[in-house]
């Protein structure tokens, strides 16, 4: 059982940074895409951004195109989200997940528990 651990989400003013970490404890997280979804009690779980295994390709939603970027690190087994511009639309819990690039929930094997960003107005 793979397990995906997300960290570094919080409190942020609007305008402001945050950056979340996904490691993992699988062996062949090196040759799987990844990718991180967003929710809120109101809404489904929504696509934010998705890399290739290689890390050279990347893919945003229209929301976050800009603003977010995702990336990976091979050595460290871990894919990153760096949020910047932040707005208070973008609180969520967000999840990281593993097993492709989709922009669909369904398409990913694997999920972490989620953290918390808040931004406050």
């Amino acid at each position: 059982q793979v397990q995906l651990a997300e960290s570094g989400g919080g409190l942020v003013q609007a305008g402001g940074s945050l950056r979340l970490s996904c490691t993992s404890s699988g062996q062949f997280f090196n040759s799987l895409p990844m990718g991180w979804f967003r929710q809120t009690p109101e809404k489904e779980r929504e696509f934010v951004a998705s890399i290739d295994w290689s890390g050279k390709s990347t893919y945003y939603s229209d929301s976050v195109k800009g603003r977010f970027t995702i990336s990976r690190d091979m050595a460290q087994r871990a894919v990153f989200l760096q949020m910047n511009s932040l707005k208070p639309d973008d609180t969520a819990v967000y999840y990281c997940a593993q097993g492709s690039v989709a922009t669909t929930s369904q398409s990913y094997s694997d999920w972490g528990q989620g953290t918390q960003v808040t931004v406050s107005s």
